[in-house]
């Protein structure tokens, strides 16, 4: 799958070593001189070893890369104390990452004799922990100021951000959107664009999504009321983006490796807009899961034409 992973200069490199504790889940491991990444789905992606760096050889790139897998990478971290485990689950929580820390948490609960520290005390450690308050680890490239949901390398328009993730804690995931229509937007995330964004970004984990064509939003004035409330949401035009086959691998790891719950394709009643959906049902078809998928046509005066479940 694509998605984002660090990168090492191999010319910048001093082979100083200051990444690799800075790296908790055990990505790094300094050989020949050089720091290496030496698993794919060890690396969360999120950049915590670029502050460590002092020569800037560390970045983040987008690539084919394994999925990052928290079960593989826990008990790792568990075997190296205390101290290791409560930094990475921070560092999980620091990124909005929630997914991965009810993962982590449900591994040290199911496996309390593969370390030697109390998993309650830990569990507690975590669960006061407030991220941005000043003791959490962030990566060299964020400002202080900025908000903790953010990151990811590139410009800072697509960096990934979950709006509700003030809103979550360890032990509770539930999200409550406030929607007053013509008032407060029901997003829940940014970037939107699929080009832009992150297929296994937290807030798709188990969400229902909408794929919208660009126009839905603008040609439906209850958009936000009635059809993004509560969901998670991304925009797309068949007619006019470029290098769709990106789209067709970004749906396939939505469904495979964020799991999502349901996805609504919302396309407009033109001929052109008809590709978006045909997009949806060929990444459902190659998808190892299989999914509830509702398409949706709206007219271009605002009213539904029609609207079914597959």
């Amino acid at each position: 799958m694509i998605r984002e992973i660090i990168k090492i200069d191999e010319e910048l490199c001093n082979g100083c070593g200051l990444c690799v504790p800075g790296c908790p889940e055990g990505a790094l491991q300094i050989i020949d001189g050089k720091a290496r990444l030496v698993s794919d789905l060890m690396c969360d992606g999120l950049g915590a070893c670029i502050g460590e760096c002092p020569e800037g050889a560390i970045s983040i790139e987008k690539r084919e890369a394994e999925p990052y897998d928290e079960f593989k990478v826990i008990p790792l971290i568990a075997r190296q104390g205390k101290n290791t485990t409560i930094a990475h689950l921070k560092h999980l929580k620091d990124h909005g990452e929630h997914a991965y820390l009810r993962e982590a948490v449900a591994w040290l609960s199911s496996n309390p004799n593969e370390y030697d520290f109390d998993f309650a005390e830990v569990r507690n450690i975590v669960h006061q922990y407030q991220p941005g308050n000043g003791n959490g680890h962030h990566h060299g490239n964020l400002k202080e100021h900025e908000p903790a949901g953010i990151h990811g390398g590139g410009c800072p328009g697509s960096r990934t951000i979950d709006f509700t993730r003030q809103k979550i804690s360890v032990e509770n995931f539930q999200t409550d959107i406030e929607n007053a229509p013509g008032q407060k937007s029901a997003l829940r995330q940014w970037p939107l664009q699929m080009h832009l964004i992150s297929p296994v970004a937290p807030y798709f984990r188990g969400a229902d999504v909408v794929l919208a064509a660009d126009c839905v939003a603008f040609s439906l004035g209850d958009f936000h009321s009635r059809w993004l409330n509560g969901k998670s949401l991304a925009i797309a035009c068949p007619k006019l983006d470029s290098n769709q086959e990106i789209y067709l691998n970004k749906l396939i790891a939505m469904i495979d490796q964020a799991q999502i719950n349901t996805l609504t394709v919302m396309i407009m009643e033109v001929p052109c807009c008809g590709g978006l959906f045909h997009l949806a049902k060929t990444a459902l078809a190659q998808a190892q899961r299989k999914i509830p998928i509702k398409k949706v046509i709206v007219g271009i005066k605002g009213d539904i034409l029609k609207e079914e479940w597959s």
